[in-house]
């Protein structure tokens, strides 16, 4: 056993501080068992369908800790009602622009719908979803793309751990004064929702600003040379989310597998054509159509998800390979091939102490 224990171990009750974010209970499951902090993200999932999926997650952990993630944007409309009123708003070039695209490549329609063509973010969706997780016996909750105050409460008085995603030193700020536990340093080398600061950059502000409260470094990594840097920039871990999509446990659509082995850091993006909201993903003919000089400015979320929703879940259930594409980071140039969770953690625990033994040989000797 090496010795790079941090005290959010401690905390939380894990081996090593190594943070697994995926869409894929088995995926976060297995890295919970395999000694680290598995956290499965249920944004995409219905209220209704939450208890059954975390019943599972604790099953599948084996009594090892694990968290939920969860988005909690500001500015969603109140319910169903509203929601389906500003879809009837969308405006008709932006309309005509989807079924152009539909018809550029042959999509036929969608017969299985998914999160996104079913489901338009609402307040009241949010509201049962916090509901449906605090109800449950889960370790953690992750909150991400908005901060709640009474939500921290609410997660606090419940006896879980409050973890915050952030992306610069005023959202750690904000995250500290709600009571956040736990705050997570997230650069713009990550995928998915965003902001415009580096990890290097970003994540010692956060340390500074943070004091007791343990920083976790996320953006671009998937070495364990990047968890070492990590911890040499004041972060008690590291929190990794695309590395994960090369799972065998993913079980990713080969499709999407060979896009993401094919890809290297610069084959990523960061656009708003996917919700709404700045988000990287892998580059592919959907990122490139809504970039061209003649396509519309993607809506505001939650309504570019209201307008594309369909059209992607076609995408998806068709395989549509032009415009298959996942929310990605940088880290992406490191998925080679599809591979175990227990033999990727494994590396990285080698690679860390690897990395951190050749930082300990460069420590002054002193004088003979």
């Amino acid at each position: 056993m090496s010795g790079w224990r941090t005290p959010v171990c401690d905390l939380l009750g894990i081996e090593r501080p190594i943070f697994g974010f995926s869409h894929s209970l088995e995926v976060a499951a297995a890295i919970s068992r395999a000694g680290g902090y598995g956290v499965f993200g249920v944004a995409r999932e219905r209220p209704d369908e939450i208890p059954d999926l975390l019943a599972r997650m604790r099953a599948a952990c084996g009594g090892a800790p694990f968290g939920v993630d969860l988005m909690l944007p500001a500015g969603m409309p109140a319910d169903e009602a509203e929601a389906q009123a500003g879809k009837a708003a969308i405006p008709a070039a932006h309309r005509a622009f989807v079924d152009a695209l539909r018809a550029r490549y042959a999509v036929p329609p969608a017969t299985r719908p998914n999160f996104f063509s079913a489901t338009i973010r609402t307040r009241a969706l949010f509201a049962a979803q916090v509901d449906a997780v605090l109800d449950s016996d889960v370790d953690g909750v992750a909150t991400a793309v908005g901060l709640p105050p009474e939500v921290i409460a609410r997660v606090r008085a419940a006896g879980k751990t409050t973890i915050a995603l952030i992306g610069s030193p005023r959202h750690a700020r904000a995250a500290l004064a709600a009571g956040a536990q736990v705050l997570v340093a997230q650069g713009c080398d990550a995928g998915g929702h965003t902001g415009p600061i580096g990890t290097f950059s970003l994540v010692p502000q956060v340390v500074e600003a943070a004091g007791d409260v343990p920083v976790i470094a996320a953006g671009g990594i998937a070495t364990g040379a990047q968890v070492a840097a990590s911890l040499a920039l004041g972060a008690q871990g590291a929190w990794l989310g695309t590395v994960w999509l090369g799972a065998t446990e993913a079980r990713t659509n080969p499709l999407l597998l060979a896009k993401l082995v094919a890809a290297g850091s610069e084959d990523t993006t960061i656009t708003r054509a996917h919700s709404g909201k700045p988000c990287r993903v892998v580059k592919s003919a959907w990122s490139d159509a809504w970039a061209a000089p003649d396509a519309p400015e993607p809506l505001p979320m939650p309504w570019q998800h209201a307008l594309t929703g369909e059209l992607l879940a076609a995408i998806e259930q068709h395989g549509v390979e032009p415009l298959v594409y996942e929310a990605a980071g940088q880290s992406v140039a490191w998925v080679a091939r599809e591979e175990p969770v227990a033999d990727i953690l494994a590396r990285l625990i080698v690679q860390t102490d690897a990395a951190l033994a050749r930082t300990a040989a460069l420590a002054p000797r002193g004088a003979d």
